[in-house]
């Protein structure tokens, strides 16, 4: 079994800077795939970041020049760095994690951009 972790969100205003965590316990016994989505209330949960077991990182087009995704592997834990926070960043954010064919979830946390 695997459990994720999210923490870092909460009320922020338009213009303001977030770092989301997310740590990974359980039976992980090698690097793998993880990333971050986020969910509206009413629309579908979308892919935001990925990172692979050696470092790459990719972004949904929206967010590519705001948002970064870094981890530590030696710790087992995935960041979301978010700059220049606009009102439609507002989500749920969920961090995901992917070994062999299973999908695991965190519980999510909430991003809330207002002014």
């Amino acid at each position: 079994q695997v459990q994720l972790v999210e923490s870092g969100g909460g009320l922020v205003h338009p213009g303001g800077s977030l770092r989301l965590s997310c740590a990974a316990s359980g039976r992980i016994f090698r690097i793998v795939p993880m990333g971050w989505y986020r969910q509206a209330p009413g629309k579908e949960r979308e892919l935001v970041a990925g990172i692979t077991p050696d470092g790459r990182t990719n972004y949904v087009d929206s967010v590519k020049d705001r948002f970064t995704i870094s981890r530590d592997n030696g710790k087992n834990i995935v960041y979301l760095h978010i700059n220049n926070l606009k009102p439609e960043d507002t989500a749920v954010y969920y961090c995901s994690l992917t070994s062999g064919v299973t999908i695991y979830w965190g519980q999510g946390t909430q991003v809330t951009v207002s002014s």
